[in-house]
């Protein structure tokens, strides 16, 4: 997904497994990776329980795909959910995926998307299991996306805000992980892009994101971290490079 304004996307959202209020923020996020060009939303519409998406379908240009619950304790959503993204994907009418939902039950769906070369976003809540969470390229926990959207809402508030996404357990494995990235991609004279070591970090783990440590960019992320790193800027052909150092 190098080029996401000219990337074509298809978002396939778990009706049952996902809030219809995050739709816009879901959109959003998805949007960053490419033009959403595909949108549907899987349930059993004759269920109350699907109410809420029947409110944001028309303003958000999102198709209702029905699959009746015909054996009870049986949710023939996963499965019609599956079947339109292989025909999606054989089609060859997009560049990536955004599947929403916390369902384990799309795990082996995000290997085989992946296995074609093609670009997996998953969004779900923090509940999702590790399996779904480390099958996709990159996974957004939407804990994050409503604390950013409440911090933006919060006027005179700082770039460094609090989120509840991280607690002192990871705070240790999350330290390390960020060393692992940069020794990752580290050059010679011991400074590595930026961008590079942003990608290694979602091959460790496709969840990191910076907004989970309270910082709107990654270079953010480093500065805070000024004992142990050394945020340095370059110019490119009148663009920003962004080095980071080991000090």
């Amino acid at each position: 997904m190098n080029e996401a304004t000219n990337s074509r996307m298809a978002m396939l959202i778990d009706g049952d497994n996902a809030q219809p209020k995050l739709i816009e923020l879901i959109l959003s996020e998805s949007s960053k990776y490419g033009k959403v060009t595909i949108r549907r939303v899987y349930g059993d519409w004759t269920q109350q329980s699907m109410n809420g998406w029947k409110n944001v379908l028309n303003e958000n240009a999102i198709s209702p795909i029905q699959k009746f619950s015909y054996t009870t304790g049986k949710n023939s959503t996963d499965s019609a959910l599956i079947i339109d993204a292989m025909d999606i994907l054989h089609s060859k009418l997009v560049d990536g995926f955004c599947i929403v939902s916390s369902d384990s039950d799309y795990t082996g769906l995000a290997k085989r998307i992946r296995e074609e070369g093609i670009f997996v976003l998953g969004i779900g809540e923090q509940k999702t299991p590790k399996a779904f969470v480390h099958s996709c390229d990159n996974f957004t926990f939407c804990e994050t996306l409503l604390a950013e959207e409440e911090a933006e809402k919060s006027p005179g508030t700082k770039q460094k805000i609090k989120y509840t996404v991280l607690n002192k357990s990871a705070n240790k494995h999350d330290h390390t992980i960020l060393n692992r990235a940069f020794n990752m991609v580290v050059g010679d004279n011991e400074t590595a892009y930026l961008s590079e070591i942003g990608l290694g970090l979602r091959k460790l783990d496709p969840s990191f994101d910076h907004r989970t440590y309270g910082f709107k960019s990654l270079a953010d992320l480093f500065r805070s971290l000024d004992k142990e790193f050394e945020v340095l800027t370059n110019d490119a052909n009148g663009m920003k490079v962004y080095m980071v150092k080991k000090k």
